[in-house]
Formats: structure tokens, C-alpha cells, sequence
């Protein structure tokens, strides 16, 4: 974003050139509208930042005026604060214009988000566009043709038949196992080559079959598009998707072979999330410019394939299409509350990042808000209070009294506890606690190739030999975020004795969607470790010592 008190200094530079050329007339012009900033800056007690400017081109528009209630969308911000429910941001854009942004402690919108399975229709997006440019012939194209330098095992029939539209319904038949946290996705990210190893799978069933959730499949169309290509998806959306819709700041980790994750770990900004959400709202046009092909649109988020029984999503290439008797057409969405929703009938897109966080009853609380009318009465009470609710959910929560440390703690301040092998990789831990403090500490060594760091990063990190860290940690309920964690984003650490002899950490890595809990239990010469992750990553039990 532009820094506009650099460009008040130039408007005053400007200003004392023209004295010299017009008088005196100007210098009084200059006053009144130097002055007027000065004013608007006073009463809204933020830097003046013009409208367009300020939501990153997006016009900005009261709930009331585009037919939304802003008490009914106020009152869904104060219940997921007061619940302290683990959502990140929430924006709300009918008709094109942002009529709400929040974000909610801890994360404030500044950097990109981890936007998880939500990458797979972009992935998606990024084949309609090389099918556009003649790189890859059509959704009927088999997929060996794609990669037919590469050997590929067990070959058949079947898998001879797999096409890409396949991969874009998760339909391909490949042998994925999707089920309890998707074994196969693990498998292939701990494999040496990850396009090999998806295209050397069995094939278990006919594709077009039926639908399996395979998110090794969507890294093959990335790995179409850089067979075709000769770049990665990456650089491929930077020209031709993100490019003309303005987003520049993202981060997309690649495998060993530098291809970029075409299942997940895309990192974007909400508001540019919102901007995808509106391209695909206004059949594939962003400011009057065709980016994606409209019948792309129309046949990427149709009804392709059932994902299960009754009351579950319809599939499309990437795309979700929501049962029957909901406000939204047409969705991404993924792990941990990431989405972007499109309500086409009420020309609405809604974007909701977050930590864990499940958005069914926000929706109804949102499409109740939503008005068939063009614009509603306006609401001085209402925005007065929507704004109250904004800035509410940007702060952290209220500190807690901190209680005495139990005599444990002086027992294993500073010791440093060896841990077995485990699915974060941290190799060792020490804590250290000051008497009446409300803040601890926690150093932490990370061992090379960890799942997580493999999942969340860029493959060239992965190698490191250990990553170690020293976090501060809140005793009060209050996170303590520092910075320099996965992809250089911030962390936060709070911690508490939940019996004299058991301390509970969570680490919360805020824009990379996951929080980890340890429940730490000390006996003696020795410590049981319960981890978790709370989007259900993973859950185990080990020993240090």
C-alpha cells in the first residue's frame, strides 16, 4: 500500500512550488484543504487513506446502501468474539463493493493466509487458462500424454483412460486414500519425487467413477502446467491469473522439484481472495477485462460430481457446490474455516480465513443479513456499532490473573527434556519460568525434513539440519506472537498449569491455520508429551527425557 503521508510531503512540495508561479490565491487553497485532512484526520483518529486506496482498489460501501443490516452483521462479529471462536477475518462484498473487513485477534490481515484446499480451485483455474493458451489440448486430453516422458508404473488400460477432467473432479480412480488425514497426501510428500510417486499409483477404480478426496491429483494438474508451461503454477497465475487481478504478495511452496503445491499451502491476502471470488461471481471478469474464459467458469463450478449422502457438497473442478436449500452457489473451502462463498443470487462474495474454525451458523447469521431489496434506510446506530465490533475483534482478550507457580516449576526451570520422535519434529524443549511473571519461555530445536515444516514450506527449507527457537509465552491467556516462524510469519505461545504436575503449551502459527496443543506431564527424571493439532492434523503420545 502507498504510503500516503509520503504523498501528503510531495502534495506540500507542490504546493510550495506554485507559490512562486500563481501567488498567494493557491498557498490559501492549499490551507483550506491541508487543513481539512488535518480535520477528517483528527475526528477519525486513523491516517486519511482514500477509500480505493485503503481496501486495495476495492470500493468501499456501507452495509446499508448495497441492502445489508449492519446490526445483523455486528451482532455475528460480537458473538464470535464473545465465544472467542477461532476465526481470522471475515469480508463481506455485494454488488463489488467491500461493505465489511474484520479480522480477529491474533491475526490482523497484514500478511498472507494459509488458504489451504481453497488453492485446488485455483489450481483448477490456472488448467482453464493453459487449455485457453493451447498448452494443454482439453479436459479430454489423458493425462500420460501430459507426462509421457515420465515412466510411469502400473500401467493399464484404466490408467491409460484417466484424463485431466479426472483430476479436476477427483475422479481419476488413482489408489488415493483420503481417509483419517489423508495418508496418501503424506506419502507423496514424503516421497523423493511427488509427481512420480501419484502417477505410479494402482489404479483402483475406473476414472469418472466416483469421487475420492485426492489432493495428490490436483498436484499433478500443477505439475501439468509446469510440463506444459516450463514454470511453475506459481509463476504461471503470476502472469496470467494474479497478475491481472493485482495480486502481488503471496507465497506458494513448491515440492523438490520445485513445482508448486497444487493441493494446498497457497498463502494470500483475504482481500485477494475476495478479488478471486469476484472474478468467478462476474463469469471470469475483473474491471472489464476477461481474465478466465466464461464457460470455464460455468463448467468449473457446475455440478460434476455427489461427494457423499444426503446434505453434502456437489463437486466441480476444484469447486464445492453446497446442498440444496443453501444461500451460497458455489464455494472454496478448506481446512481450518478457509473459504471463499459466492451467494450469485444475491450477488454476494464472502471470504472467512481462520484457526480451526467451522462457518455453518455464521453463513445462516450472514445470509439472514443479506436484503433483497438494492439498498436499505440508513443506520447511523448500526455502523456505530459494526464498527465497535471491528475494532473489538482486532484486540486481544482481557489478560487473567496469573497464578502462583506450582513448586514443580522451579524444578524443571531451565532444563532442557529430549523428546522421541514425533509428527511436529521437535527434538528437544526447556522451559524457563520466573516467579510472579506473567510471561514464560520456551526454547524449542527442530529436527531436518519434519512433516509439518515439509508440509507448510518450500521444499529447499526442508533440508535444514535443526531450527531452533526461543518464544516467549503468555501466562495470562494472552498469546505472545513473535516473529520468524514457518515462511517468516509470526507465532504465538500462551501456556498454563493445569495441575501441579501438568503444563499445557499452545503454539498457534496464526496465518498458517494451525495451532498445536502439548499437554506435558512431568514425573521425575521423566515427561509425557500429548500432542494434538486442533483441525485434527494429528494426535499422539511420546516420552522425553
Amino acid at each position: 500500500m502507498t504510503n500516503y503521508s509520503n504523498r501528503i510531503k510531495i502534495s506540500i512540495l507542490y504546493y510550495v512550488i506554485a507559490i512562486h508561479t500563481k501567488g498567494m490565491k493557491i498557498m490559501a487553497r492549499f490551507v483550506r484543504i491541508f487543513g481539512l485532512i488535518v480535520c477528517l484526520t483528527a475526528v477519525t483518529g486513523t491516517t486519511l487513506i482514500p477509500a480505493r486506496e485503503a481496501a486495495g482498489d476495492w470500493p468501499i460501501a456501507t452495509p446499508e446502501s448495497q441492502g445489508i443490516d449492519s446490526e445483523a452483521v455486528a451482532a455475528a462479529i460480537e458473538s464470535l468474539r464473545e465465544r472467542q471462536a477461532p476465526i481470522h477475518s471475515l469480508l463481506i462484498v455485494r454488488r463489488g463493493r467491500l461493505v465489511t473487513e474484520a479480522y480477529f485477534h491474533p491475526y490482523d490481515g497484514k500478511v498472507p493466509h494459509d488458504i489451504a484446499s481453497v488453492t485446488k480451485p485455483i489450481t483448477t483455474t490456472l488448467i482453464g487458462l493453459a487449455i485457453k493458451k493451447g498448452l494443454i489440448a482439453s479436459v479430454d486430453e489423458p493425462m500420460l500424454t501430459v507426462f509421457k516422458n515420465r515412466p510411469v508404473a502400473n500401467r493399464e488400460p484404466r490408467k491409460e483412460a484417466v484424463q485431466m477432467r479426472h483430476l479436476l473432479t477427483m475422479s481419476s480412480g488413482l489408489g488415493c486414500k483420503a481417509q483419517a488425514g489423508e495418508p496418501t497426501l503424506w506419502e507423496m510428500l514424503s516421497a523423493p519425487e511427488n509427481i512420480n510417486f501419484m502417477l505410479d499409483l494402482p489404479m483402483t477404480d475406473d476414472p469418472g467413477a466416483k469421487f475420492v478426496y485426492c489432493s495428490g491429483g490436483m498436484h499433478l494438474l500443477s505439475g501439468a502446467i509446469s510440463q506444459r508451461s516450463g514454470m511453475s503454477a506459481e509463476a504461471f497465475a503470476r502472469l496470467h491469473l494474479f497478475g491481472p487481478l493485482g495480486i502481488r504478495q503471496l507465497s506458494w511452496p513448491r515440492d523438490p522439484q520445485r513445482i508448486s503445491h497444487g493441493f494446498g499451502n497457497l498463502h494470500l491476502l483475504p482481500r485477494d481472495m475476495a478479488r478471486l471470488g469476484q472474478l468467478f461471481l462476474d463469469q471470469g471478469r475483473w474491471q472489464g477485462r476477461q481474465v478466465v474464459p466464461a464457460a470455464w467458469v460455468e463448467e468449473a463450478t457446475r455440478r460434476h460430481l455427489k461427494t457423499g449422502g444426503p446434505g453434502t457438497s456437489d463437486y466441480g473442478y476444484g469447486w464445492r457446490m453446497p446442498a440444496s436449500g443453501s444461500p451460497v452457489t458455489f464455494e472454496a473451502s478448506g481446512r481450518g474455516g478457509q473459504q471463499i462463498s459466492i451467494l450469485r443470487d444475491q450477488q454476494t462474495v464472502i471470504v472467512i480465513n481462520g484457526g480451526g474454525f467451522s462457518s455453518g451458523e455464521l453463513m445462516k447469521q450472514l445470509a439472514a443479513a443479506i436484503r433483497p431489496e438494492a439498498s436499505l434506510k440508513a443506520n447511523p446506530a448500526g455502523m456505530a456499532r459494526l464498527r465497535r465490533a471491528i475494532a473489538s475483534a482486532a484486540q486481544p482478550p482481557a489478560a487473567q490473573p496469573v497464578s502462583a507457580l506450582p513448586a514443580l516449576a522451579s524444578r524443571i526451570d531451565g532444563r532442557t527434556w529430549q523428546l522421541q520422535p514425533n509428527w511436529l519434529g521437535i527434538r528437544s524443549l526447556t522451559l524457563r519460568f520466573q516467579p510472579g511473571a506473567s510471561t514464560a519461555t520456551a526454547d524449542l530445536v527442530f529436527g531436518p525434513a519434519l512433516k509439518q515444516y515439509q508440509f507448510g514450506m518450500d521444499a529447499q527449507v526442508v533440508g535444514q539440519k535443526t531450527i531452533a527457537e526461543s518464544r516467549p509465552v503468555g501466562l495470562d491467556g494472552v498469546l505472545r506472537i513473535s516473529p520468524n516462524g514457518i515462511l517468516g510469519l509470526p507465532v504465538g505461545l500462551r501456556g498454563t498449569w493445569v495441575d501441579p504436575q501438568t503444563f499445557q503449551l499452545e503454539y498457534n502459527e496464526i496465518a498458517n491455520t494451525n495451532t498445536y496443543l502439548l499437554r506435558m506431564n512431568f514425573e521425575g527424571e521423566r515427561l509425557r508429551v500429548e500432542a494434538s493439532e486442533r483441525t485434527g492434523l494429528f494426535k499422539e503420545s511420546y516420552e522425553g527425557r
